[in-house]
């Protein structure tokens, strides 16, 4: 196979979370699952990276809210991906990658410090700035509110257009629990958006 595309690095793949190592055997399970054919050829795996790339980037990075460590997070998941690929069947790609990306972005999280989480979170005093009418800024600092949790339920549901159990199997939550959490999640939104109609 060729090398690893340039754009997500060629590293030594040294960099496997506990996390995501934790699910590689779960997740090249499920891919040979009523699949008689379940190598990933390079193409398929180049086909990958041109169609899952920059949403897997988007949706990490809407969570760390750092580019550069959203980067390493979405390096990391295509080179375990790229390693596996043998194991992964192409149909099953785009969950591998996110499930891979989200736990690595936990791990990711919890080792570096500097990535501003929820729980620190500072109360905006300029919520009624001009800046707030704009859509995308208001959904951003909307999303910027909840939970990591609710953020990555709301993202790969609304965003991606995942079902409730293909995002109960990458956040290991059974069905009923992701409509719960997803359905708590907008009722903050919601809120939020009330506040903000209000202040303006």
């Amino acid at each position: 196979m060729q090398e690893l595309p340039k754009k997500y690095g060629n590293g030594d793949r040294k960099g496997e979370s506990r996390t995501c190592v934790s699910f590689i055997k779960h997740l090249s399970e499920l891919s040979t699952e009523k699949t008689p054919r379940y190598r990933m050829t390079e193409k398929e795996y180049n086909k990958c990276v041109d169609l899952y790339a920059d949403n897997l980037f988007r949706f990490i990075v809407k969570n760390l809210g750092h580019t550069e460590d959203a980067r390493d997070v979405v390096q990391n998941a295509f080179e375990i991906l790229w390693k596996h690929c043998q194991e992964v069947s192409f149909e099953k790609g785009k969950s591998y990658l996110f499930t891979v990306g989200y736990h690595n972005m936990i791990d990711h999280v919890r080792k570096v410090k500097r990535i501003t989480l929820v729980d620190n979170f500072k109360e905006d005093s300029s919520i009624a700035d001009t800046n707030v009418h704009n859509a995308r800024e208001v959904m951003e600092k909307a999303l910027a509110r909840l939970s990591e949790v609710q953020r990555s339920l709301i993202l790969l549901k609304d965003y991606e257009g995942y079902s409730y159990e293909e995002i109960g199997m990458i956040m290991e939550l059974n069905p009923s629990q992701v409509k719960v959490y997803l359905h708590r999640a907008r009722l903050h939104l919601k809120d939020y958006f009330v506040k903000i109609q209000n202040v303006i």
